[in-house]
């Protein structure tokens, strides 16, 4: 598969990668590009859920770009304007994404992309969801969440692990109260990772910032979320009941939920399924 490497400025400053791929020779450009982003610590070069999806999309007529967000890998070092500093999954604060995806649709503007279709995983699920409900970009067409998890402080709280989730919390507060909020630390909850206490508290504290059942429903354009069957019956609280918590929000637009079946997070082994259920949805849509 043959891509163009490009590059984009977000507004305060940020360089970001990614990978342009156009519409195949003889095809007429009329379908949206889609803007596809990774998960926690992922990057817009490896994605083994988006292996069959990306092709897909392509023979189809579906322009894509592939695209790093701020959060991208777990740390690397980077120029903010003048000053010096460490971003990646570690440090993200995930409000800022919206500035990412922002400056993604300006480049593909640049170069007449004027439709765009934001299609993201995991986190990446949560960012497309929360920037376009935030800020309701005109030329977003649609928006593609594969299996976006429950960030619920209080459901977290009152989950099985509970006192995994709340050590973490602790270590993190405490770390904040002392002027620390941007040391690493190993948190055990939702899965060992390395993070701030300041990126912990954002993603995972009681305000909530981004707990998808709190502003999914300010969407205004078609909606597609997707989960697989074993994450929902495996995944814990971060999963479980997502797909009917969807499906009671007040709705804008049309919106559909569906089930993977023999999925897990990551849609191991079930890749072309997900993918071909997700062109069905946009031909069936008539998103082009």
């Amino acid at each position: 598969m043959l891509v163009e490497l490009v590059r984009t400025t977000t507004a305060d400053g940020l360089r970001l990668d990614g990978a342009f791929r156009a519409a195949g020779e003889g095809q007429v450009r009329r379908q949206p590009t889609v803007i596809v982003m990774h998960g926690v610590g992922g990057n817009f070069y490896q994605s083994s859920t988006f292996e069959p999806l990306l092709p897909a999309l392509h023979a189809a007529g579906y322009p894509t770009l592939t695209v790093n967000t701020r959060g991208h890998d777990s740390v690397f070092g980077t120029q903010l304007g003048n000053v010096r500093k460490r971003l990646g999954a570690a440090y993200e604060i995930v409000d800022e994404c919206r500035a990412d995806i922002a400056a993604w649709i300006k480049f593909l503007a640049s170069r007449n992309h004027e439709r765009v279709i934001l299609l993201g995983h995991s986190l990446g699920a949560i960012k497309a969801v929360y920037a376009q409900a935030n800020d309701r970009h005109t030329n977003v067409v649609a928006v593609v969440a594969i299996s976006p998890p429950r960030l619920s402080y209080t459901a977290f709280m009152n989950s099985p692990e509970s006192s995994l989730f709340f050590e973490s919390m602790s270590i993190a507060r405490d770390l904040a109260k002392e002027g620390a909020g941007d040391e690493l630390f190993t948190a055990k909850f939702p899965f060992p990772l390395l993070i701030t206490a300041d990126s912990y508290i954002d993603k995972y504290g009681p305000a909530e910032r981004y707990n998808l059942l709190e502003f999914t429903s300010q969407l205004h354009c078609q909606t597609l979320f997707t989960y697989g069957s074993k994450e929902l019956a495996q995944g814990g609280i971060a999963f479980a009941g997502m797909p009917e918590a969807i499906g009671k929000l007040p709705a804008h637009a049309p919106r559909e939920v569906l089930t993977i079946d023999g999925a897990d997070h990551f849609y191991s082994g079930v890749q072309q399924l997900l993918a071909d259920r997700v062109g069905e949805w946009l031909r069936v849509k008539g998103i082009d």
